[in-house]
């Protein structure tokens, strides 16, 4: 992710002092990806679990978002998971087994204004993963979704940062509404539903463990109660219901400026 927009030093040195054995990888630079899996292979024959977690969210509008931003997005949560993918699958069709874990979201399914470009990046792991399933299925190779709501970590820093871009331009106080709209979730500044059916990383660790000690994993595990239900009323519902009755029931959506509708409905007073 961008590094202006990291809220939080890499924690590796605590994660070795717990005793495990770490390796910082950058998934937006080749050699690292490539240094890590070949270290892996030669100390221990192959990966036997790829657990494809890192990312980022870039927030704002599909028209106001920059061609450097976009990418940005891309390269780190698609480009670069699926870079270690394609790293770790020769070992493990080697070994016959393995398990790609890809971390995606309840926006992996449907999307919500001012995120477009996260919830595309989100989209673009779930269709991936459902081709790459029944690619390597016959060589002992699994591979799973995760897709929680709200996870009350860092995340929402950044989220809540490319939002703040201020009033001016076509979308007015959009950008502050759904600041403060996804602040409240992430910092808890006061109560909201999503914020209180929000899971925390220790949940999303449960669900993982569980995939991985599974003998036959399902290829989706939503993760929380809003996960759950989301996902499933978004089965049911028609798109138009759906839009009307979660998205624009539950997250901020644009509205024109005053002065923008008072134009408009001067030039429609005059055209009638």
């Amino acid at each position: 992710m961008p590094k202006e927009w990291c809220p939080f030093d890499l924690r590796l040195p605590e994660l070795a002092d717990a005793g495990l054995r770490t390796l910082q990888v950058d998934v937006t630079v080749e050699s690292s990806m490539g240094h890590a899996v070949a270290r892996i292979e030669a100390e221990s024959g192959s990966v036997d679990v790829l657990v494809n977690n890192a990312g980022y969210g870039l927030s704002g509008t599909v028209e106001e978002a920059c061609a450097e931003e976009i990418r940005e997005q891309f390269e780190t949560n698609v480009f670069g998971p699926t870079r270690l993918i394609q790293l770790v699958l020769p070992g493990m069709r080697r070994q016959g087994s393995g398990t790609i874990v890809n971390l995606s979201s309840i926006f992996g399914r449907y999307a919500v204004p001012g995120g477009g470009y996260y919830h595309a990046s989100k989209h673009a792991i779930e269709a991936l993963s459902d081709a790459l399933r029944l690619e390597v299925e016959n060589f002992g190779i699994r591979v799973v979704l995760v897709e929680p709501g709200p996870v009350l970590t860092e995340f929402g820093v950044p989220y809540v940062k490319s939002l703040q871009r201020g009033e001016d331009g076509p979308y007015g106080d959009f950008g502050t509404r759904a600041a403060e709209y996804y602040g409240a979730i992430y910092g808890r500044t006061r109560r909201t539903l999503a914020g209180s059916l929000a899971v925390g990383s220790d949940d999303v660790a449960r669900v993982i463990e569980q995939v991985i000690s599974s003998d036959k994993p399902r290829p989706r595990y939503p993760v929380g109660l809003l996960a759950h239900t989301t996902l499933g009323l978004r089965r049911v519902l028609s798109d138009r219901l759906f839009d009307r009755l979660i998205v624009r029931k539950r997250f901020p959506v644009p509205q024109p400026a005053a002065r923008a509708v008072a134009l408009a409905t001067a030039i429609k007073g005059v055209s009638s």
